[in-house]
């Protein structure tokens, strides 16, 4: 795929990821509870963008295509786009910056609280996804976004503790991230047994 083409499909990207934005500001206009509507979708769709950066890897190892990579930056980024607008409309919206009861919120309540330090973890993230930063942080760049690991099963869990009664959703973003790590694992273990059976032979 030449240079154009993919410079062409990053703004096709980025205009479609800004798609669930108008939509979710659309329908909260009618919605029962716009503000419970507008956490609800921002936090759907900020695990729906982490699990599709997830998928990049997979994707790319299956069909061959290593052009796919250039596409996970902004997966990435859209998925911290989507978690600010998520903390900020529960932060601005439903505590009406209410300080008080949002370090009550997060201390007593386990679904905040793994919720927001998934946030947190997702902060260095976005900061050092530039080329520039890759550049300074050489191999501790790769070390230090291996947190992606530990950020979308803290989502996950998040949205599973919160939801009350029907479970198929947070079910659903569940096993489709064990179906995502576990393949990372087995290509994994398989790397590491073809690397011992060579260095045997």
């Amino acid at each position: 795929m030449s240079a154009l083409a993919i410079k062409r499909l990053k703004i096709v990207l980025f205009l479609v990821c800004l798609i669930p934005l108008a939509r979710t500001a659309w329908l909260a206009l009618s919605a029962v509870n716009p503000i419970e509507f507008i956490t609800h979708q921002t936090g759907t769709w900020t695990l729906i963008f982490l699990l599709l950066t997830l998928t990049i890897t997979p994707l790319r190892q299956l069909t061959g295509r290593n052009e796919l990579i250039r596409f996970r930056r902004m997966l990435g980024l859209y998925a911290f786009f989507y978690v600010c607008l998520h903390f900020l409309t529960w932060l601005v919206l439903d505590h009406f910056f209410d300080f008080h009861a949002i370090i009550k919120d997060i201390i007593k309540r386990p679904f905040i609280t793994v919720g927001f330090l998934a946030f947190v973890l997702l902060i260095p993230l976005a900061v050092t996804s530039t080329d520039k930063m890759m550049r300074r942080l050489k191999r501790n760049w790769g070390r230090l976004h291996k947190l992606i690991y530990v950020i979308a099963p803290l989502g996950v869990l998040h949205y599973w503790w919160l939801v009350k009664r029907d479970i198929t959703q947070p079910l659903i973003f569940a096993v489709l991230l064990g179906i995502l790590l576990a393949w990372r694992v087995v290509r994994r273990q398989r790397a590491v047994a073809a690397a011992t059976s060579g260095a045997r032979a």
